[in-house]
Protein backbone atom coordinates (compact mmCIF):
# COMPACT_ATOMS: atom_id res chain seq x y z
CA UNK A 1 0.00 0.00 0.00
CA UNK A 2 1.22 3.50 -0.84
CA UNK A 3 1.22 5.54 2.35
CA UNK A 4 2.24 8.91 0.91
CA UNK A 5 2.09 10.52 -2.53
CA UNK A 6 4.34 13.55 -3.01
CA UNK A 7 3.29 15.66 -6.01
CA UNK A 8 6.01 17.85 -7.54
CA UNK A 9 5.30 20.02 -10.63
CA UNK A 10 8.27 21.27 -12.67
CA UNK A 11 8.47 23.93 -15.36
CA UNK A 12 11.77 25.25 -16.74
CA UNK A 13 13.68 24.82 -13.47
CA UNK A 14 16.75 22.96 -14.71
CA UNK A 15 18.96 25.07 -12.41
CA UNK A 16 17.03 24.09 -9.27
CA UNK A 17 15.51 20.70 -10.06
CA UNK A 18 18.67 18.75 -9.05
CA UNK A 19 18.43 20.19 -5.50
CA UNK A 20 14.74 19.32 -5.33
CA UNK A 21 15.37 15.77 -6.50
CA UNK A 22 18.29 15.28 -4.12
CA UNK A 23 15.98 16.20 -1.28
CA UNK A 24 13.46 13.61 -2.46
CA UNK A 25 16.20 10.96 -2.49
CA UNK A 26 16.80 11.82 1.16
CA UNK A 27 13.12 11.06 1.85
CA UNK A 28 12.78 7.67 0.16
CA UNK A 29 10.63 5.06 1.84
CA UNK A 30 9.26 1.91 0.28
CA UNK A 31 5.65 3.02 0.82
CA UNK A 32 6.21 6.55 -0.60
CA UNK A 33 5.67 7.56 -4.22
CA UNK A 34 6.96 10.73 -5.89
CA UNK A 35 4.82 12.01 -8.78
CA UNK A 36 6.97 14.32 -10.90
CA UNK A 37 4.92 16.40 -13.35
CA UNK A 38 6.79 18.12 -16.19
CA UNK A 39 4.51 20.96 -17.30
CA UNK A 40 5.91 21.02 -20.86
CA UNK A 41 9.32 22.43 -19.95
CA UNK A 42 11.40 23.84 -22.80
CA UNK A 43 14.81 23.75 -21.09
CA UNK A 44 16.68 20.71 -19.76
CA UNK A 45 14.17 19.92 -17.01
CA UNK A 46 12.57 17.01 -18.87
CA UNK A 47 15.90 15.16 -19.24
CA UNK A 48 16.68 15.68 -15.55
CA UNK A 49 13.33 14.17 -14.57
CA UNK A 50 13.76 11.15 -16.83
CA UNK A 51 17.08 10.40 -15.14
CA UNK A 52 15.49 10.89 -11.73
CA UNK A 53 12.80 8.34 -12.56
CA UNK A 54 15.51 5.69 -12.76
CA UNK A 55 17.42 6.93 -9.71
CA UNK A 56 14.63 7.53 -7.18
CA UNK A 57 12.62 4.48 -6.06
CA UNK A 58 8.92 5.25 -6.23
CA UNK A 59 9.32 8.10 -8.73
CA UNK A 60 7.04 8.37 -11.76
CA UNK A 61 7.09 11.11 -14.40
CA UNK A 62 4.08 12.63 -16.15
CA UNK A 63 4.67 15.10 -18.98
CA UNK A 64 2.17 17.65 -20.27
CA UNK A 65 2.09 18.22 -24.01
CA UNK A 66 0.98 21.80 -23.34
CA UNK A 67 1.90 24.10 -20.47
CA UNK A 68 -1.11 24.31 -18.19
CA UNK A 69 0.25 26.12 -15.15
CA UNK A 70 0.81 25.07 -11.56
CA UNK A 71 -2.84 24.32 -10.75
CA UNK A 72 -3.24 22.01 -13.73
CA UNK A 73 0.08 20.26 -13.03
CA UNK A 74 -0.91 19.60 -9.43
CA UNK A 75 -4.24 18.22 -10.62
CA UNK A 76 -2.38 15.78 -12.88
CA UNK A 77 -0.51 14.58 -9.82
CA UNK A 78 -3.70 14.29 -7.77
CA UNK A 79 -5.35 12.20 -10.49
CA UNK A 80 -2.40 9.79 -10.38
CA UNK A 81 -1.91 9.70 -6.61
CA UNK A 82 -2.40 6.36 -4.85
CA UNK A 83 -1.33 7.33 -1.35
CA UNK A 84 -3.35 7.46 1.85
CA UNK A 85 -1.85 10.93 2.38
CA UNK A 86 -0.96 13.65 -0.11
CA UNK A 87 1.89 16.17 0.03
CA UNK A 88 3.04 18.83 -2.42
CA UNK A 89 6.41 20.35 -3.27
CA UNK A 90 7.33 22.85 -5.98
CA UNK A 91 10.05 22.00 -8.49
CA UNK A 92 12.42 24.74 -7.35
CA UNK A 93 12.10 24.11 -3.59
CA UNK A 94 13.40 21.33 -1.36
CA UNK A 95 12.77 19.49 1.92
CA UNK A 96 15.02 18.38 4.75
CA UNK A 97 16.14 14.72 4.99
CA UNK A 98 13.43 12.61 6.60
CA UNK A 99 10.92 15.46 6.52
CA UNK A 100 8.06 13.53 4.97
CA UNK A 101 8.41 10.58 7.35
CA UNK A 102 8.27 12.86 10.38
CA UNK A 103 5.39 14.87 8.91
CA UNK A 104 3.44 11.69 8.25
CA UNK A 105 4.07 10.21 11.71
CA UNK A 106 2.97 13.37 13.50
CA UNK A 107 -0.12 13.74 11.31
CA UNK A 108 -1.18 10.12 11.85
CA UNK A 109 -0.79 10.59 15.59
CA UNK A 110 -3.26 13.48 15.47
CA UNK A 111 -5.70 11.74 13.14
CA UNK A 112 -7.02 14.93 11.51
CA UNK A 113 -7.99 15.73 7.90
CA UNK A 114 -4.99 17.95 7.24
CA UNK A 115 -2.07 19.69 8.92
CA UNK A 116 -0.21 22.89 8.17
CA UNK A 117 3.48 23.48 8.86
CA UNK A 118 5.88 26.38 9.13
CA UNK A 119 8.53 26.85 6.42
CA UNK A 120 11.87 28.46 5.68
CA UNK A 121 11.99 31.12 2.95
CA UNK A 122 15.28 31.20 1.07
CA UNK A 123 16.38 34.25 -0.88
CA UNK A 124 19.96 33.84 -2.07
CA UNK A 125 21.92 33.30 1.16
CA UNK A 126 19.27 34.78 3.43
CA UNK A 127 16.82 32.51 5.28
CA UNK A 128 13.67 33.54 7.12
CA UNK A 129 11.31 31.37 9.13
CA UNK A 130 7.61 31.87 8.33
CA UNK A 131 5.07 30.57 10.83
CA UNK A 132 1.51 29.48 10.24
CA UNK A 133 -0.61 32.36 11.62
CA UNK A 134 -2.35 30.15 14.14
CA UNK A 135 -1.30 30.12 17.76
CA UNK A 136 -2.17 26.58 18.81
CA UNK A 137 0.29 23.83 17.86
CA UNK A 138 -0.26 20.05 17.81
CA UNK A 139 -3.94 20.53 18.69
CA UNK A 140 -6.76 19.27 16.49
CA UNK A 141 -9.46 21.87 15.89
CA UNK A 142 -12.25 22.87 13.52
CA UNK A 143 -10.66 24.54 10.46
CA UNK A 144 -13.58 26.98 10.14
CA UNK A 145 -12.55 28.58 13.43
CA UNK A 146 -9.18 29.52 11.87
CA UNK A 147 -10.67 31.73 9.10
CA UNK A 148 -11.54 34.74 11.25
CA UNK A 149 -11.15 37.46 12.48
CA UNK A 150 -11.49 39.51 9.32
CA UNK A 151 -9.02 42.21 10.32
CA UNK A 152 -6.13 39.92 11.22
CA UNK A 153 -3.85 37.52 9.37
CA UNK A 154 -5.26 34.02 9.75
CA UNK A 155 -4.69 30.53 8.39
CA UNK A 156 -6.43 31.26 5.05
CA UNK A 157 -3.76 33.92 4.47
CA UNK A 158 -1.11 31.19 4.60
CA UNK A 159 -2.22 29.28 1.48
CA UNK A 160 0.94 27.35 0.54
CA UNK A 161 -0.11 23.83 -0.49
CA UNK A 162 3.40 22.48 0.10
CA UNK A 163 3.30 23.53 3.78
CA UNK A 164 1.21 20.64 4.99
CA UNK A 165 -0.15 17.12 4.60
CA UNK A 166 -3.63 16.04 3.50
CA UNK A 167 -5.57 12.83 4.09
CA UNK A 168 -6.90 11.02 1.06
CA UNK A 169 -10.48 11.38 2.27
CA UNK A 170 -10.21 15.06 1.27
CA UNK A 171 -9.23 14.02 -2.26
CA UNK A 172 -12.08 11.52 -2.43
CA UNK A 173 -14.48 14.26 -1.26
CA UNK A 174 -13.37 16.55 -4.10
CA UNK A 175 -11.63 19.09 -1.88
CA UNK A 176 -8.00 18.82 -3.00
CA UNK A 177 -8.13 19.65 -6.71
CA UNK A 178 -7.20 23.15 -7.81
CA UNK A 179 -9.13 25.37 -10.23
CA UNK A 180 -7.80 24.19 -13.56
CA UNK A 181 -5.87 26.77 -15.57
CA UNK A 182 -5.24 29.32 -12.82
CA UNK A 183 -1.74 30.71 -13.33
CA UNK A 184 -1.38 32.52 -10.03
CA UNK A 185 -3.12 32.59 -6.62
CA UNK A 186 -4.31 29.07 -7.41
CA UNK A 187 -3.97 28.16 -3.75
CA UNK A 188 -6.39 30.82 -2.47
CA UNK A 189 -9.74 29.21 -3.38
CA UNK A 190 -8.13 25.89 -2.44
CA UNK A 191 -7.20 26.87 1.13
CA UNK A 192 -10.53 28.63 1.71
CA UNK A 193 -12.38 25.50 0.57
CA UNK A 194 -10.34 23.31 2.92
CA UNK A 195 -10.99 25.54 5.90
CA UNK A 196 -14.69 25.80 5.13
CA UNK A 197 -15.41 22.15 4.35
CA UNK A 198 -12.87 19.89 6.04
CA UNK A 199 -13.75 18.65 9.52
CA UNK A 200 -10.45 18.85 11.36
CA UNK A 201 -6.95 20.28 11.10
CA UNK A 202 -3.90 21.05 13.17
CA UNK A 203 -0.72 23.11 12.94
CA UNK A 204 2.66 21.48 13.48
CA UNK A 205 5.74 23.35 14.62
CA UNK A 206 7.81 21.54 12.02
CA UNK A 207 10.46 23.21 9.84
CA UNK A 208 11.33 21.00 6.90
CA UNK A 209 10.25 22.82 3.74
CA UNK A 210 12.60 25.32 2.08
CA UNK A 211 10.82 27.74 -0.22
CA UNK A 212 13.04 29.43 -2.79
CA UNK A 213 11.90 33.04 -3.36
CA UNK A 214 13.04 35.42 -6.10
CA UNK A 215 13.55 32.79 -8.81
CA UNK A 216 13.67 34.65 -12.13
CA UNK A 217 11.41 32.15 -13.89
CA UNK A 218 8.79 32.28 -11.14
CA UNK A 219 5.49 33.80 -12.22
CA UNK A 220 5.58 36.14 -9.24
CA UNK A 221 8.64 37.76 -10.82
CA UNK A 222 7.05 38.23 -14.24
CA UNK A 223 4.77 41.22 -14.90
CA UNK A 224 2.63 39.78 -17.67
CA UNK A 225 -1.11 39.11 -17.95
CA UNK A 226 -0.90 35.76 -16.17
CA UNK A 227 -0.48 37.69 -12.92
CA UNK A 228 -4.03 38.95 -13.30
CA UNK A 229 -5.39 35.48 -12.59
CA UNK A 230 -5.52 36.58 -8.96
CA UNK A 231 -8.80 38.27 -9.93
CA UNK A 232 -10.31 34.99 -11.15
CA UNK A 233 -9.01 33.34 -8.03
CA UNK A 234 -10.50 35.79 -5.55
CA UNK A 235 -13.74 36.06 -7.51
CA UNK A 236 -14.04 32.35 -6.81
CA UNK A 237 -13.25 32.83 -3.10
CA UNK A 238 -15.96 35.49 -2.74
CA UNK A 239 -18.50 33.57 -4.82
CA UNK A 240 -18.05 30.30 -2.90
CA UNK A 241 -17.95 32.05 0.47
CA UNK A 242 -21.23 33.78 -0.38
CA UNK A 243 -22.82 30.33 -0.76
CA UNK A 244 -21.63 29.21 2.69
CA UNK A 245 -24.23 28.89 5.49
CA UNK A 246 -22.12 31.33 7.52
CA UNK A 247 -21.60 33.75 4.64
CA UNK A 248 -22.56 36.79 6.69
CA UNK A 249 -19.72 36.14 9.11
CA UNK A 250 -17.13 34.99 6.55
CA UNK A 251 -17.63 37.42 3.64
CA UNK A 252 -15.98 40.39 5.40
CA UNK A 253 -12.75 38.38 5.61
CA UNK A 254 -12.93 37.30 1.95
CA UNK A 255 -13.68 40.83 0.70
CA UNK A 256 -11.07 42.49 2.89
CA UNK A 257 -8.40 40.03 1.72
CA UNK A 258 -9.38 40.56 -1.93
CA UNK A 259 -9.06 44.33 -1.43
CA UNK A 260 -5.64 43.91 0.17
CA UNK A 261 -4.39 41.90 -2.82
CA UNK A 262 -5.76 44.47 -5.29
CA UNK A 263 -3.98 47.21 -3.34
CA UNK A 264 -0.75 45.20 -3.33
CA UNK A 265 -0.75 44.88 -7.12
CA UNK A 266 -1.86 48.46 -7.72
CA UNK A 267 0.80 49.77 -5.36
CA UNK A 268 3.51 48.07 -7.45
CA UNK A 269 1.89 48.62 -10.83
CA UNK A 270 5.16 49.85 -12.38
CA UNK A 271 6.45 46.27 -12.55
CA UNK A 272 3.76 45.37 -15.09
CA UNK A 273 4.02 45.86 -18.82
CA UNK A 274 2.02 49.02 -19.82
CA UNK A 275 -0.82 47.10 -21.48
CA UNK A 276 -1.07 44.75 -18.49
CA UNK A 277 -1.08 47.71 -16.08
CA UNK A 278 -4.09 49.13 -17.91
CA UNK A 279 -5.81 45.76 -17.71
CA UNK A 280 -5.01 45.58 -14.00
CA UNK A 281 -6.72 48.91 -13.35
CA UNK A 282 -9.77 48.05 -15.43
CA UNK A 283 -10.24 44.52 -14.12
CA UNK A 284 -9.63 45.55 -10.52
CA UNK A 285 -12.30 48.26 -10.82
CA UNK A 286 -14.69 45.67 -12.25
CA UNK A 287 -13.82 43.29 -9.42
CA UNK A 288 -14.69 45.93 -6.82
CA UNK A 289 -18.02 46.39 -8.59
CA UNK A 290 -18.73 42.66 -8.37
CA UNK A 291 -18.13 42.45 -4.64
CA UNK A 292 -21.09 42.61 -2.23
CA UNK A 293 -21.24 46.39 -1.91
CA UNK A 294 -22.35 46.72 1.70
CA UNK A 295 -19.54 44.38 2.79
CA UNK A 296 -17.09 46.36 0.64
CA UNK A 297 -18.22 49.63 2.23
CA UNK A 298 -17.51 48.25 5.69
CA UNK A 299 -14.13 46.89 4.57
CA UNK A 300 -13.03 50.22 3.12
CA UNK A 301 -14.18 52.09 6.23
CA UNK A 302 -11.99 49.83 8.38
CA UNK A 303 -8.81 50.26 6.31
CA UNK A 304 -5.97 52.75 6.68
CA UNK A 305 -6.23 55.96 4.68
CA UNK A 306 -3.71 54.97 1.98
CA UNK A 307 -5.43 51.73 1.10
CA UNK A 308 -8.96 53.06 1.36
CA UNK A 309 -8.19 56.11 -0.79
CA UNK A 310 -6.63 54.11 -3.61
CA UNK A 311 -9.41 51.52 -3.62
CA UNK A 312 -12.20 54.13 -3.49
CA UNK A 313 -10.63 55.97 -6.41
CA UNK A 314 -10.38 52.72 -8.32
CA UNK A 315 -13.96 51.84 -7.44
CA UNK A 316 -15.15 55.05 -9.11
CA UNK A 317 -13.56 54.17 -12.44
CA UNK A 318 -16.17 53.65 -15.18
CA UNK A 319 -16.80 49.97 -15.91
CA UNK A 320 -18.89 48.10 -18.44
CA UNK A 321 -22.24 46.72 -17.37
CA UNK A 322 -20.83 43.24 -17.70
CA UNK A 323 -17.80 44.09 -15.54
CA UNK A 324 -19.90 45.74 -12.87
CA UNK A 325 -22.11 42.68 -12.34
CA UNK A 326 -21.67 41.48 -8.79
CA UNK A 327 -20.28 38.11 -7.82
CA UNK A 328 -23.10 37.93 -5.30
CA UNK A 329 -25.67 40.16 -3.74
CA UNK A 330 -24.79 42.11 -0.63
Amino acid sequence: MVKLSVIVPFFNVQTYAPDTLRSLRANIREDFEFILVDDCSTDGTADILLRARDEIPGAVVHRHEQNGGLATARNTGLDAARGQYIAFLDGDDWVAPGHFAELLARTEALGCDFVRTDHVQVERTHRTVHRVPHGRRDTVTDPRTAILPADRTTSVDYPYAWAGLYHRRLLDAGLLHFTDGLRTAEDRPWIWRLHRRAESFAVLGLLGVFYRRGVASSLTQIGDARQLDFIRSFDQVVRETAEDPEAEALLPKAVRTYCAIIFHHMNSIERFEPAVARMLKSRSAQALGRMPQAVLDDALDSMDVQRATLLRRLRRRPTTAKGAKEVTSA
